[in-house]
């Protein structure tokens, strides 16, 4: 498939999927769901990948729904919204929770909507100092979807969530990572240079070990302390088994640099 609304390129080991609408400040149209989620499967696809960094072109991230794409008028036909959610964002979300691999997202700008909860639904964000997310929806009569309300409160606690999403009020970058919203805030300058580097960092890493980090950490908030614990040491069984942990240790041992595979 040609890429006409991302960009998307794989070099040693980095997926980098950037959103390219920047004249709709990346809002997501038919098209534009079509290219992110081919992208997606060639990352779950190709087992040399081993990081996928997501970031916007231009003044903003996303800013979700591209409205003009699924515009009523009065008097017509009303739209059934799961259509969208079903088809497009639902798996996509879905998608990005269960890669086996880190998924690092750069927030340039202004994620709002479907945008803000894409970039929450990734493993590890950063965000330039002047970007802000918007929990948008309520400004329009609808409620967060693409995992808001399941990511949201989990993250910054309910009565914070609540506020957000009732009000649609702007948050900003260095609030955002106070709140634990985000990883980092960052200099606007510097923040695909912090990005990249912590995304290239992952690519080197034992990525199996990872994957199972990323899956427990997602399970611990629904889990009892000792579902979470049996979980533990399943995954820990896994690990063991792993090249990666013969690697690790042998390269601790010999006092060298350890060469992970991700397997």
């Amino acid at each position: 498939m040609s890429y006409k609304n991302i960009e998307f390129n794989i070099t040693e080991g980095l997926a980098i999927l950037t959103f390219n609408r920047p004249k709709s400040l990346n809002s997501f149209n038919g098209e534009m769901h079509e290219e992110v989620r081919d992208a997606i499967t060639k990352v779950e696809n190709d087992k040399n990948i081993r990081c996928l960094l997501i970031t916007g072109n231009g003044r903003g991230f996303c800013t979700g729904q591209d409205l003009n794409d699924r515009a009523t008028k009065p008097g017509t036909e009303r739209r059934d919204l799961t259509e969208t959610l079903e088809k497009n964002y639902n798996p996509l979300i879905l998608k990005l929770a269960n890669l086996p691999i880190p998924v690092v997202c750069a927030v340039n700008g202004v994620a709002a909507g479907a945008g803000a909860n894409i970039a929450l639904a990734c493993d590890m964000v950063f965000a330039a100092k002047s970007a802000k997310f918007i929990q948008i929806f309520c400004k329009i009569g609808l409620i967060p979807d693409c995992g808001g309300t399941y990511n949201l409160p989990r993250l910054v606690g309910t009565a914070r969530a609540m506020g957000l999403t009732l009000t649609g009020e702007p948050i900003m970058a260095e609030q955002a990572e106070e709140w634990g919203m985000i990883w980092k805030a960052v200099d606007d300058e510097d923040l695909m240079d912090v990005a990249l580097k912590q995304a290239r960092y992952f690519t080197t890493q034992p990525t199996f070990g990872l994957s199972l980090i990323k899956k427990a950490i997602r399970c611990s908030s629904n889990n009892d302390l000792e579902t979470q614990l049996s979980l533990e040491k399943d995954y820990q069984k896994q690990a063991g088994f792993s090249d990666d942990y013969q690697e690790g240790v042998a390269a601790f041992l010999e006092k060298r640099q350890p060469t992970f595979t991700g397997k």
